[in-house]
């Protein structure tokens, strides 16, 4: 469709890491009749996938390494021409990169810290574009942050630690730069979520859900309720919203 097609009441959005929290979000949002624009760095096969099961708005698929700023600029051009202009910006890409004292080096924190480069990389270009948009309210970037980023740190994760700070407070600092011209910058920073397969439902259990005041893994549901949400917003900006379970009440 091109952006002449494009009915000027239906929203876009470039969600990036959609393999397992974003599946739910891409749903959730295209609930709303979004249109979803979903964003790769390696895995094509899952992105479509994705792609295919989402039947009732447009989608676009987009391969880009977000830390490189000329992919990340084209991620976002790919992005108005494939559905005609860009209004959401949903970041879930993250790695979780184990780092134990003794192996932390250069390189770890690199690896880590690409992370919070692209979504400084995207959330600056995606920006500059919603800004040509018309109305009061012309974009909100959501960026994906840790709830122990802060004030409660745990061992052996300094530098992907490190970089979540960085994405909290990013958030803040590029809302205060971009408010001026309509866009909003929040952040979600969830707790333990979804387990992955290589950790047992016991452990998991025991280890990570039960640690929570509320005993509980972080929903993913209401993740993607949380994100639905606050794009419906217009007077939220520069917010770090935890979605723990209670977690960052307790501590380590």
């Amino acid at each position: 469709m091109s952006q002449s097609e494009n009915p000027p009441n239906i929203n876009n959005a470039l969600i990036v890491g959609a393999k397992r929290v974003g599946q739910t979000v891409a749903h959730r949002l295209a609930e709303d009749g979004i249109n979803i624009a979903i964003a790769y760095r390696s895995s094509a096969a899952e992105a479509q996938e994705l792609a295919d099961s989402i039947s009732n708005v447009q989608t676009a698929l987009i391969q880009a390494d977000l830390s490189d700023e000329n992919q990340a600029k084209r991620a976002v051009l790919e992005t108005v021409d494939a559905l005609g202009r860009l209004d959401y910006v949903i970041n879930l890409a993250s790695d979780y990169p184990y780092a134990p004292f003794d192996s932390l080096d250069s390189e770890s924190w690199d690896r880590a810290m690409a992370t919070a480069k692209g979504s400084y990389l995207l959330g600056i270009h995606a920006a500059r574009q919603m800004r040509k948009n018309e109305g009061p309210n012309r974009g909100h970037i959501i960026l994906f942050g840790d709830w122990a980023a802060e004030e409660t740190p745990y061992n052996d994760y300094l530098p992907y630690l490190s970089a979540k700070a960085a994405i909290h407070f990013m958030t803040r600092g590029l809302a205060a730069e971009v408010a001026g011209f309509g866009v909003r910058v929040n952040c979600v920073a969830p707790g333990p979520t979804m387990r992955p397969p290589e950790i047992t439902q016991a452990d998991w259990d025991a280890a990570i859900a039960a640690k929570a005041p509320l005993q509980q893994e972080s929903s993913v549901e209401d993740i993607a309720e949380i994100i639905s949400s606050m794009l419906r917003t217009s007077s939220i900006t520069g917010e770090i919203i935890r979605v723990d379970s209670g977690r960052h009440i307790r501590g380590v």
